[in-house]
């Protein structure tokens, strides 16, 4: 018993004293924030609204359907398998935290779909969407890796923590990055 419970005790410290790391490109002033956990790294880097803008016009969205996408806070988001287990996840299990405000879903691949059909955007353009956007479900060997689009209902320069959630060894795990900032329009 006691065995267990100081084995859960460590666990939990482990993952509790996860930091987040922070580094600001030099070159583009742009923000990414990183950390590792339970053999899972997560890393968010800011895309600035410019970027954004000239990504999906580029692929066939008017200006008027690339400035929808642009007023979320969008971010580059890749999750590496850091461990010797295999893990899982499900983005629908993601939130993001506002101060004072109940935790928040990321908006879907199935929901942005709806709003670009709705918006008369192009087949060739919501495929290209599609395929940016981070994966909404998927399994990591140890050492794989994938990257994506995740866009967040935050003001620009606001700031707010994702909560993060994967499954290894018939166990559910979260983790947390601190203090995430969306890129501002000067970015």
């Amino acid at each position: 018993m006691h065995r267990i419970a100081l084995t859960l005790l460590l666990t939990w410290s482990a993952s509790a004293l996860a930091a987040t790391e922070t580094e600001v490109d030099a070159e583009t002033g742009l923000s990414t924030w990183q950390t590792e956990t339970d053999g899972i790294q997560v890393r968010l880097t800011q895309i600035s609204p410019d970027q954004a803008r000239a990504f999906y016009q580029a692929r066939g969205f008017s200006a008027e359907a690339a400035e929808r996408y642009v007023a979320e806070c969008v971010f580059m988001t890749v999750v590496r398998n850091i461990g010797q287990a295999p893990i899982e996840h499900r983005l629908a299990d993601w939130r993001y935290l506002l101060p004072q405000q109940p935790p928040r879903a990321i908006r879907s691949k199935a929901q942005w779909e709806g709003l670009w059909k709705q918006a008369g955007v192009a087949e060739p353009a919501r495929i290209a969407f599609n395929w940016a956007q981070f994966p909404a479900t998927q399994s990591f060997a140890p050492g794989d890796w994938n990257q994506g689009m995740t866009s967040y209902g935050v003001p620009r320069g606001g700031r707010f923590d994702l909560r993060f959630v994967w499954r290894s060894g018939g166990k559910t795990l979260s983790g947390t990055l601190e203090q995430v900032q969306c890129a501002d329009d000067a970015s």
